[in-house]
């Protein structure tokens, strides 16, 4: 943890949130709904090490901003639960994120482009409740990827990343350039332009394709007019 001596809040912020990728499990936890995993928490970081990983949660617990539960036994039963000053972040984390979609950010790199963690991305971003009460399988195939098909299992209570073929019937197929998959992800392209344009399809049972945005947040980027045959917007 870096020291900075100085009598200051930021200062003393960047003591415990300024080390490399610290910000990021913040990030992390927020966007999983204050809680998370540790496996969860590496596969949404790849790059970072286990044991750097386990440093910077170590870190974050000294400083009050995260707390560790137990819930069974075993490792996997270990969950970390941002606390009411962790919480209070996610303004913090908003307007970073705000400030860099307006002056740091760009079309994604060639070394950003990692479909399985953008896979990652999506799942956590998927408003269960506003689900149907059946589950959902969305099949995802990437053009420029390096690897073949992604899969979302969809319920009203969790939502499950699948790197192989889970088994079950698929109600939607959603294929789209790499990039522009991550352009829609970062609100670089609008859902309905992604569509218009032929980066983006959308194919499964009706009520479902029109529902799909809205589970991802992207509804608003929807307008009315896309291709015949397409997925129509939302109404």
């Amino acid at each position: 943890m870096t020291k900075y001596g100085q009598y200051c809040p930021v200062a003393r912020s960047l003591e415990i949130l300024g080390d490399r990728w610290t910000l990021l499990v913040v990030r992390d936890m927020i966007t999983g709904r204050g809680m998370g995993h540790f496996n969860d928490l590496e596969r949404g970081l790849p790059g970072i090490s286990r044991a750097l990983l386990a440093n910077r949660l170590r870190q974050l617990q000294r400083a009050g901003v995260i707390e560790k539960r137990l819930t069974g036994s075993g490792r996997a039963s270990t969950v970390y639960h941002l606390t009411p000053a962790g919480l209070a972040l996610s303004p913090v984390i908003m307007a970073l994120w705000e400030w860099g979609e307006t002056w740091a950010f760009g079309d994604p790199t060639e070394e950003e482009l990692n479909p399985v963690l953008l896979m990652w991305w999506l799942r956590s971003r998927v408003e269960t409740a506003l689900l149907p009460t059946r589950r959902v399988v969305a099949q995802f195939d990437f053009d420029g990827a390096r690897r073949g098909s992604f899969w979302l299992v969809m319920t009203r209570d969790e939502a499950t990343l699948c790197l192989v073929d889970p088994g079950y019937a698929i109600d939607l197929l959603v294929t789209s350039d790499l990039k522009a998959f991550f352009k829609v992800w970062g609100r670089r392209l609008t859902y309905g332009d992604a569509l218009r344009s032929g980066v983006l399809s959308v194919k499964g049972i009706p009520s479902l394709t029109r529902a799909f945005p809205r589970w991802f947040g992207w509804v608003s980027s929807v307008r009315n007019s896309v291709p015949t045959g397409a997925q129509s917007a939302p109404a």
